[in-house]
């Protein structure tokens, strides 16, 4: 017989905008909204304290490692609701100069930092209309990062490293995947949901995906569409655009029974 236990998780959706304190007021107020509704897990996106039409502005904003509004705003946020919290992805010095690194940070709820994972795929696309280099003011990480949370192991990932099953792979078997984004439009209207929902079945895990969603001030249009994703790859609540709060239950009975249903981690073959 299989043990259930369960708790409630959520995926923040923002529009980002070039100033970061009236971001860290938006982000606020839907985690608090999101603590209201139940949630111990909580979810920011990508670069939710600043998106500037300019990306180089992020560099002026860039804090040093455990240092900074933004990393005080985390850690307050933590232990004022006693949530577990990813702080979507904040801009930290790099060793490169000219460059930050994009970095995923994790709070637990005494609001001690947890995990610290360094974007490993810098996204690049051009379109003819539309066109972004990351490489051009991020350095890149190279280390996979995994933590524990109530019990569960979660792995950490940010963006473009949805396309690339292997580093979901080289995370082990885990719980949950959590996927701070800022998809564009383009790609995300082409390829976020089958991405999402392939990488809950192969890894059979939840997926909690929180975007950035919308019309930004810069002109850019992000895709939104946060959602939360089951093992079996049924979406179980999303948010099509705007801010917001999407909530869902993560349930250790269901991924177990998934699991022992159909043993395919188990039936691996090359690893």
């Amino acid at each position: 017989m299989i043990a259930e236990t369960s708790y409630r998780v959520a995926a923040v959706q923002m529009i980002s905008v070039p100033d970061v304190s009236e971001n860290l007021v938006q982000a606020g107020r839907l985690v608090a909204e999101a603590v209201a509704r139940g949630a111990r897990l909580i979810v920011l996106p990508e670069n939710f304290a600043i998106m500037s039409k300019n990306e180089h502005d992020k560099i002026q904003v860039a804090e040093d490692d455990g240092v900074g509004p933004i990393q005080d705003f985390l850690v307050a946020s933590a232990k004022q609701h006693g949530i577990w919290l990813v702080g979507g992805t904040v801009p930290l010095i790099s060793g490169c100069p000219g460059k930050i690194r994009n970095v995923c940070l994790v709070y637990s709820p005494l609001g001690e930092r947890i995990a610290r994972y360094d974007k490993i795929h810098l996204f690049g696309f051009d379109n003819g209309l539309e066109r972004h280099d990351e490489s051009a003011t991020v350095e890149a990480g190279d280390k996979v990062v995994t933590f524990v949370a109530e019990g569960r192991r979660v792995g950490l990932s940010v963006c473009y490293d949805l396309r690339f099953p292997e580093l979901f792979r080289a995370m082990g078997e885990v719980d949950l995947i959590v996927l701070p984004a800022a998809f564009t439009y383009p790609t995300g209207l082409a390829h976020w949901e089958v991405l999402l929902r392939a990488r809950a079945i192969e890894n059979q895990c939840y997926l909690i995906a929180a975007a950035q969603g919308g019309h930004h001030p810069s002109g850019r249009r992000t895709y939104g569409d946060s959602m939360i994703v089951d093992p079996w790859g049924d979406v179980l609540a999303r948010r099509s655009e705007g801010p917001g709060v999407v909530i869902a239950e993560i349930s250790s009975h269901h991924l177990q029974l998934i699991r022992l249903r159909l043993p395919a981690l188990k039936d691996r073959r090359l690893i």
